[in-house]
């Protein structure tokens, strides 16, 4: 059985939840002294921050394009933050490129545990026969730190990671009042240094990694941020190298627990991933 899709858009997904994480990491603290964190930005960013991480969870609607000119990837669901970081989404499956593992066009797609699940239809044959879901752990991707570093307690994968995260930029601009998603906002926006980018980037070792074939070795990622009137955000954009992850905030609070699916359903890939990637590499 060919995984190479399905293992390619696990890489993807994990692209996607490393920007929102990067920065919220201890090497991020080594740019605090450069901020001037009595300015009216970052005051209103930490109450805007300190509003996000109360609430725990919220409805959103992402696209991850990864500047490969195959277009975004959008998916749709509810993010959580209270307890570790936790996902459920759906996504199209053509466009996530596994359409041969489901007849439907939607794909929904957990992640809870430090482990991604696929609903996808019983194969015929292979590990997944039979099964209702494909299972990939994140350490498939990120290795064992890195994976620790996206789903441990402090939520480290969660939108609300990123947003601690801004005061340990270099500089952060007020670019005024736009009016986002039929919202009226203030947009902020933020550029991270490789060098900021903490243990999270470390996990991938010195070469070849994840992160240094998106941004190159000396890469860095740009964050912009709209916040309402209420001190919460609207929409965060994260560009890192090719790839855009673009997140709108619908509505905060309140989501159901993200669960994982009962073990006797699930074919685990992450072996085998891991085997491919060592291949290939």
């Amino acid at each position: 059985m060919k995984l190479g899709r399905s293992a390619a858009w696990a890489a993807c997904t994990a692209a996607a939840l490393m920007a929102a994480s990067a920065c919220g990491t201890e090497g991020a603290k080594t740019a605090a002294k450069t901020v001037d964190s009595a300015g009216k930005a970052m005051a209103a960013l930490t109450r805007a921050t300190d509003r996000t991480q109360d609430l725990g969870s919220a409805e959103v609607k992402m696209s991850t394009d990864m500047g490969t000119g195959n277009g975004p990837v959008t998916m749709e669901g509810t993010y959580s933050w209270g307890d570790g970081f936790a996902f459920d989404v759906e996504m199209d499956a053509r466009a996530a490129q596994m359409q041969k593992l489901t007849s439907s066009p939607k794909v929904r797609m957990l992640f809870v545990d430090g482990a991604y699940y696929y609903d996808i239809d019983p194969q015929p044959s292979g590990p997944l026969k039979g099964k209702e879901w494909m299972k990939i752990d994140s350490s498939a991707v990120f290795g064992e730190k890195g994976s620790q570093a996206m789903a441990g307690g402090s939520g480290g994968g969660s939108p609300v990671a990123s947003m601690k995260a801004l005061k340990y930029a270099g500089n952060v601009d007020d670019l005024g009042e736009q009016t986002v998603d039929g919202r009226r906002t203030t947009h902020y926006r933020a550029e991270y240094k490789a060098s900021q980018m903490g243990k999270l980037k470390d996990a991938y070792g010195d070469q070849d990694n994840l992160f240094n074939s998106l941004t190159g070795a000396g890469g860095s990622m740009t964050m912009d941020i709209w916040v309402n009137g209420k001190d919460l955000p609207v929409r965060m954009k994260q560009v890192f190298g090719s790839a855009t992850v673009t997140t709108d905030f619908e509505k905060f609070g309140g989501t159901a627990a993200v669960k994982a699916p009962p073990a006797d359903e699930v074919g685990d890939l992450t072996e085998l991933v891991k085997q491919q990637q060592a291949q290939q590499g």
